[in-house]
């Protein structure tokens, strides 16, 4: 798994390529939290590049969310969710805890 972080006047992305499964999702989680301790709560999670992400990312993101969420600072945002990534996020029933977008520039306009 790769992360790469790039900042924006209102927002940072985290593009993540890869897979984030249970040996790599703390290195994930550590990436959105470090976003959060420099004071960045506004955050885009680019997935076009993800191949693969198990519960452990899941969780990772609905971590994120809350965090982000919390005392109305920011908000997550996925874009270009694969189609399998999106799938499975509808079963887990969080479709509705994040906004989605086609591509990432479209994430990053609409902070």
């Amino acid at each position: 798994m790769e992360v790469t972080i790039k900042e924006f006047k209102h927002c940072n992305m985290v593009s993540v390529k890869g897979r984030v499964d249970s040996a790599t999702a703390p290195q994930f989680t550590q990436a959105l939290d470090a976003q959060m301790d420099k004071g960045v709560f506004n955050l885009v999670v680019d997935m076009s590049a993800l191949e693969y992400m198990s519960s452990a990312g899941f969780r990772a993101l609905l971590a994120a969310q809350r965090n982000c969420k919390r005392y109305n600072r920011g908000e997550v945002f996925l874009a270009a969710v694969p189609d399998r990534i999106r799938e499975a996020l509808e079963l887990a029933g969080f479709t509705e805890l994040f906004k989605t977008y086609a591509d990432s520039l479209e994430a990053v306009g609409n902070f």
